[in-house]
């Protein structure tokens, strides 16, 4: 069953293209990631998804209903999360309160039961902590739930961000190059939990990701822009053996036979 759907999407900036008529379906619990050369157009997909942008022509669906133009808090409020290239969290909070801040949306009282700290105020808190505590040792964070954000570890700020996004209780979670400045651990740390996050919570994942290894060892589909248009799409080992996606990565010498017959990944001769 298709989860998000975009029909003939097109975004442009001025004169520059940086979506042309792409057709994208990622399938319910599905690990579908988008690849492609700097600039092809992936971090506007996502932006456009999720709200950020408003395209220009097409159509995006999410459950069979139509979230085009659609602010990102109600995008977010629909389950739709993401996570960013460049990291973003409130970095003097605590690790407790960033999660806190994702739970927002769904707790229940009024401001008169946050002024007059009513019972139904003290029992929404309690409830929102406890979940956020859950979501931390989920994502392997248990006992730092006080340290202040900005002091975590690379990696821990990776899934604290991942954590935050999972507050909105999302059924579907984009995430933008979770492995980028990343080492060989900490990567196969956070592969784990992506997969996790598919297989114990039901989430659907749309990935964007630069290393080829992770999305050869992750995804179920893969699809692949260059130049703002969806020029391949399929499995893994199929995307990698394509001519169009080995050009676009290595140059039309490679793709002609005259260089390897596969995208090679990282550390391959």
């Amino acid at each position: 069953m298709a989860l998000l759907e975009t029909f003939h999407l097109t975004k442009r900036f001025g004169g520059l293209v940086a979506l042309r008529d792409v057709d994208l379906v990622v399938q319910e619990r599905a690990i579908h990631s988008v690849i492609g050369p700097n600039g092809a157009g992936k971090t506007t997909l996502f932006n456009c998804i999720t709200g950020f942008l408003v395209p220009d022509a097409g159509d995006i669906r999410f459950s069979g209903t139509s979230i085009t133009g659609l602010r990102p808090d109600l995008v977010a409020r629909l389950g739709i999360a993401r996570t960013y290239q460049n990291i973003r969290l409130f970095r003097h909070l605590s690790v407790l309160d960033n999660v806190l801040i994702g739970l927002h949306p769904h707790i229940n009282y009024s401001l008169l039961d946050a002024i007059l700290r009513t019972s139904r105020y003290r029992r929404a808190e309690r409830t929102a902590e406890r979940e956020a505590r859950e979501l931390l040792a989920f994502v392997g964070l248990t006992g730092k739930e006080f340290f202040t954000a900005v002091n975590l570890p690379y990696g821990d700020q990776r899934r604290l961000e991942i954590a935050r996004a999972l507050a909105l209780r999302p059924k579907l979670l984009l995430l933008d190059e979770p492995t980028a400045g990343m080492n060989p651990h900490e990567t196969e740390e956070m592969i784990r939990l992506i997969r996790r996050l598919r297989d114990e919570r039901g989430i659907t994942i749309l990935l964007i990701e630069h290393d080829m290894k992770v999305v050869m060892n992750i995804s179920d589909v893969v699809t692949v822009l260059d130049f703002g248009e969806k020029i391949a799409e399929g499995t893994p080992e199929e995307v990698r053996r394509n001519p169009r996606v080995i050009e676009a990565y290595l140059g039309r010498g490679a793709a002609s036979g005259l260089g390897p017959s596969t995208l090679p990944l990282p550390g391959e001769a």
